[in-house]
């Protein structure tokens, strides 16, 4: 998930960009850097993330397992859930992107290791950790080994092959385990790739899109077809796990953003536009339909994506129209990292009250989706007001350097 408002100094035209700033916000990905005058923020960038991450909760809302299904219609279950099967794996690989490209586009020279990795801490862990005992304490309790939650606490459940181990206690908080990678190699990452002549980077990208391609091909050549992952989909557990949550493969997803951002900095990316962008990621949506499991995941939309995230960060620095700029979509941005963690909790917990058994109408399952919808935006704002803002203020700031 990635967070805060994105600033730059100058237009992505021909020209090399001013080193951008960042200001405190939301979600999971931007450093928190001292404001600086006269440098626009990237508003609909913060605006973005929230369809983002709804993409993610559409996923979970028609998963057919046992603590999240509602509906009692098997054949209008079946059609929704495959309808939104890949909406999850969309969402996902956005964030990712995303990081990359926020973190490299806030990026400060005089900015040290240590300082970065104290600000991410600062700003992911607390909502991370509020959330993991909230989900344990409401349900996961009963079924989560001590072991396994345990993982879930310091962050590693996601380094073992085992589908119940990586998607435990609140299960969308496993990218966020893998994104705890990606802020410790960044600033290694960052150094590498600023190294890259710009003129090469179209190559760099290149190849790495073509890895998130041919990393599907992998899996189903590396690793057994069996046993299969709960939810029936064409993919074993280990080959499920090495193409969509391994974090090491999953870096190039992040790598990728830290590359786009580069070449946007530099001039070097041609900017296709927010419309053309949404219609090829449609077109890459349409496309998981048509391909096997595991590439629908992450190839088929990985082009798009990137097409999409730059795009917006143009159009907010050359100040064009742009529908994720406005007040509330970029207050929706700004909660979205926890409504990404908490839409999971307020699922499970929902069905837990009802009971296990009792199933609906397709009109009352909307209707109580709808409701878990603004619950958990209302608690996601709280969140974010009462834990993730205060504390982002109080210790993520740079600290003067000592005379």
């Amino acid at each position: 998930m990635a967070t805060d408002h994105i600033t730059t100094g100058s237009a992505p035209s021909r020209t090399r960009a001013a080193a951008p700033r960042e200001r405190a916000a939301p979600t999971a990905t931007e450093a928190v850097a001292p404001e600086r005058p006269r440098t626009p923020r990237l508003d609909s960038l913060t605006g973005l993330r929230f369809p983002a991450a709804l993409a993610v909760f559409a996923h979970h809302a028609f998963l057919p397992i046992p603590p999240l299904r509602l509906l009692g219609d098997d054949a209008t279950e079946e059609r929704l859930a495959g309808w939104f099967a890949q909406a999850g794996g969309l969402g996902v690989s956005f964030f990712f992107v995303l990081s990359g490209f926020v973190l490299t586009w806030s990026a400060r020279d005089r900015d040290t290791t240590t300082a970065f990795w104290r600000r991410r801490f600062v700003k992911i862990y607390p909502t991370y950790l509020v959330t993991w005992a909230l989900a344990l304490s409401l349900f996961a309790m009963y079924y989560t080994s001590a072991g396994v939650a345990v993982a879930n606490l310091f962050m590693v459940q996601v380094w073992w092959p085992q589908y119940m181990t990586n998607f435990s206690v609140d299960a969308p908080s496993w990218s966020l385990a893998v994104e705890a990678v990606f802020y410790l190699c960044f600033p290694m990452l960052l150094r590498a790739f600023r190294r890259i002549d710009p003129a090469h980077l179209k190559y760099w990208i290149t190849g790495a899109i073509a890895a998130v391609v041919a990393t599907p091909a992998l899996a189903y050549a590396l690793f057994p077809s069996d046993p299969r992952i709960p939810s029936g989909h064409e993919s074993s557990v280990s080959q499920y796990w090495f193409s969509y949550v391994l974090p090491p493969v999953r870096m190039v997803d992040f790598a990728l953003g830290i590359l786009v951002a580069l070449a946007v900095k530099h001039g070097r990316w041609r900017n296709i536009g927010m419309i053309w962008s949404s219609v090829l990621l449609a077109g890459g949506y349409w496309l998981t339909f048509h391909v096997p499991y595991l590439y629908g995941q992450r190839a088929a939309m990985i082009l798009p994506i990137v097409l999409l995230i730059a795009a917006t960060a143009t159009a907010d620095i050359e100040g064009r129209t742009s529908l994720f700029r406005g007040r509330t979509m970029v207050w929706l941005g700004e909660i979205s990292f926890a409504f990404y963690l908490l839409h999971y909790i307020t699922m499970c917990s929902l069905r837990w009250a009802l009971g296990e058994d009792r199933m609906y109408s397709l009109p009352i399952t909307l209707a109580m989706l709808a409701g878990v919808g603004v619950v958990t935006v209302l608690m996601s704002w709280g969140l974010f007001a009462w834990v993730e803002n205060p504390l982002v203020r109080r210790f993520g700031r740079s600290r003067p350097a000592k005379t």
